[in-house]
């Protein structure tokens, strides 16, 4: 039997008119997704190191990873540039998607995904070159064409550091003071124009001085960088970034080993003022961690 909708009649239409002291604004676009990761787990040999983890990272935003030491928080940034491929034993299970693209297909190649996302470590590294080529070295590598000379001071322009070296730029890397290193490392890494920053506690080995230039200088450039920051310090993690995602940790009672896993990811303001899980109100009100 077929059942055939009768249709409904309708009288005239009538014009709706807004008054005109009301203004319509537009939804403001959604941020682009740039990382996704989905069910992601970190292996070590047979030791899983993390669990589970479902983030997003947007665009030209600056996302913290806040948790107790050994949550897993450095392993999950080090799988957005694949730096984990570097060790024999790790192994990534699950889903990290860059701008929709497997970063884990075998098509892709790692030493691109680096070029695209580049890293700042946690302690000044740079090398044992002059200030200039610490900066040149990236680009020489990859093959970037143009002025040399204009690709280094644009990088160390964005890195906030052009005017403090531009006279010595022929001295050793290794002769600034600890924050300026951390800058010039920040150039280094920029300098080969990712798209992407990940930043492992990055003024973990800083006085408050210089990480204040390090948090002014992540503000000015996230409108041009997509920024993931891991840090230990809470106060700066509210200071700086848009969304925070908490790590914890799970003990396993028969081998005392301890596994990290994502417990929530949301705006920064949330996550320090009204967070959705109790886990995340403890460490960020000091009961625990």
């Amino acid at each position: 039997m077929v059942m055939t909708a009768k249709p409904v009649e309708c009288g005239p239409v009538e014009e709706i008119s807004l008054p005109s002291s009301i203004v319509v604004t537009p939804a403001a676009p959604l941020p682009k997704v740039v990382f996704g990761a989905r069910d992601v787990s970190v292996y070590y040999g047979d030791f899983r190191a993390v669990r589970d983890v479902n983030v997003d990272v947007y665009e030209h935003q600056i996302t913290a990873f806040i948790g107790p030491s050994g949550c897993g928080k450095t392993t999950v940034l080090r799988c957005f540039n694949r730096m984990n491929d570097l060790i024999d034993a790790a192994r990534v299970e699950g889903s990290v998607t860059y701008r929709g693209v497997d970063l884990y297909h075998r098509d892709v190649n790692p030493v691109e995904v680096r070029r695209r996302i580049g890293m700042v470590f946690q302690k000044p590294n740079p090398f044992p070159k002059s200030i200039y080529e610490n900066v040149a070295y990236g680009p020489k590598v990859a093959g970037i064409k143009g002025n040399m000379d204009d690709i280094v001071e644009k990088a160390l322009r964005s890195a906030g550091l052009w005017d403090e070296v531009k006279s010595r730029l022929k001295v050793s890397g290794m002769s600034l003071s600890g924050g300026q290193q951390q800058r010039l490392c920040i150039a280094r890494a920029i300098a080969t124009e990712p798209e992407v920053l990940l930043m492992d506690e990055p003024c973990s080995a800083l006085d408050p001085i210089a990480t204040a230039r390090i948090e002014d200088l992540m503000q000015q450039i996230k409108n041009e960088f997509t920024i993931v920051i891991v840090t230990h310090n809470m106060q700066q993690a509210a200071r700086v970034s848009d969304r925070t995602a908490f790590f914890t940790t799970e003990v396993n009672s028969e081998s005392d080993t301890r596994t990290g896993l994502l417990v929530e990811v949301d705006e920064t303001d949330k996550i320090f003022s009204k967070p959705s899980d109790e886990r995340t109100e403890n460490y960020v009100t000091g009961r625990f961690g």
